[in-house]
Parts: C-alpha cells; structure tokens; sequence
C-alpha cells in the first residue's frame, strides 16, 4: 500500500511538472508574440508538439486561460486573447514580459503605474512603519552603497529598497504590487544601461530613505516622486528621438 501511494504521489508530481512546463512554454510563446501572425494550435496539436497527454495539455490551456491570455469559443476553438485582456499583475505573466522585445511604450507604462504607487507607499511607510520596516528599508539601501562598490548586484540591491518600501508601508494592498514593481524595474535597467556610466542614484535613494526614518511622509512622497521622475524624463526624451 506504501509503495502505491509513493507511486501515485511521483505520479501527480510528474504530471504538476508536465503540466506547469507546458504552461511556462506556451505562455512565454503567448506574450512574446509568437501566435500574433498564426492560429494558435489545437490542444491535439500541443499534445503532439509536446508529447505531453491530453490532459496535461487541457490543463495548462485552463491556466492560460484564467491569466487572460487565452479564451474558447463555441466553433471558435481557443484564440490568443489580446494584452489588454492578459492578467498583467499575475507573477508568470511579468516574468514572460521580461521575455518580450524591448518596448519604451511598455516601459512607460510599468514607470507611471510605478510613480502612482510608489510615493504613496513611501509615505504611508514613513508613517506607518515598524522598526522592522525600517531596518529592511535600510539594508536595502546599504546593499546599493556596497553594489556601488562593485560587492553586490546593483539591481537586486535597487529592487530590495523598492519592495522593502512596499512592505513597510503596512499596507497588504501595497505589498501586492511587488512583482510588478520588481518586473519594472528590471525592465528599466534593460534601458538605463544604455547610458554610459547610469546607475541608480545612491543620493535621492538616501533623500527616502532619511524622510522614512524621520517620520516625514511628505518628503518621503516628494522624493520617490522625484527618484521615478527622472527615469520618467528619460523616457520622455527617448521617445522623442524615436
């Protein structure tokens, strides 16, 4: 009995790993844009293409489907479901994003979400904070001055500050936002690194930073609206010489 529980246990696994690595192929497939120009298969056709069953196959179409990238009509069949339909605060969506060709228009987009959320979040961090909050705010800040130093990944520092923030903010609705502001700011750094010698600036972090620890929720707003500001300019201008 032992050994067939074990069995079916591997068994469910297996099927969990066909399953979610199918999803992960045709959903990177999905958003960078592979089915814009050709039908999208058939879930026998999947199943062929993948040599995975059917029902691997219907499951991970089920899971596209409820992140907003696939829909099934009546004679129809399933089609790809514009992005304006896709779920775009789901964690596999963003990472899939990440995939796509570099857009500013997609940048700009993630960046204004960005400078609506983020200085509110400061703010009611600055108020609303624990100790805890605070300190996690502060390591992330002191791993940017070390990545400046070339002892740390300078964008995972920048993205610990950010969610850091987030957190502290005391908000669950706040925190919610982590991934797209981490897949935002990975995104920016694609571009950001375009310019010779840009990095995250260690200053205006710090201005946050200081305006958390002092209780200043409006400090705290104005200088996050100022750090996403400059990235926004940057934009600005790149568009313009489109």
């Amino acid at each position: 009995m032992a050994t067939d529980q074990a069995s079916l246990h591997a068994a469910g696994l297996a099927g969990r790993n066909l399953t979610y690595g199918l999803l992960d192929a045709l959903g990177r497939a999905i958003v960078t844009g592979r089915y814009e120009k050709s039908p999208f298969p058939t879930e026998a056709e999947l199943a062929k293409q993948h040599a995975v069953s059917r029902s691997v196959t219907r499951e991970a179409v089920k899971m596209l489907t409820a992140k907003g990238l696939l829909t099934a009509r009546p004679r129809k069949g399933t089609t790809v479901q514009p992005s304006s339909y896709w779920n775009l605060f789901d964690a596999d969506v963003l990472s899939w994003l990440l995939e796509r060709k570099f857009s500013l228009e997609l940048l700009r987009q993630f960046t204004e979400l960005r400078i609506a959320i983020e200085p509110a979040a400061a703010a009611l961090a600055a108020r609303a904070a624990n100790e805890a909050g605070i300190a996690a705010i502060a390591a992330g800040y002191d791993r940017m001055e070390i990545a400046e130093a070339g002892d740390d990944d300078p964008l995972e520092a920048d993205i610990a500050f950010h969610i850091a923030i987030l957190q502290a903010s005391a908000n669950p609705f706040y925190m919610q936002f982590r991934d797209v502001v981490t897949t935002a700011l990975r995104t920016s750094i694609r571009f950001t690194n375009r310019f010779k010698g840009r990095t995250a600036s260690l200053p205006q972090h710090h201005a946050v930073l200081s305006a958390i620890e002092r209780r200043d929720p409006e400090s705290a707003r104005a200088g996050m609206i100022a750090l996403i500001a400059d990235v926004m300019t940057l934009i600005a201008d790149a568009e313009r010489k489109a």
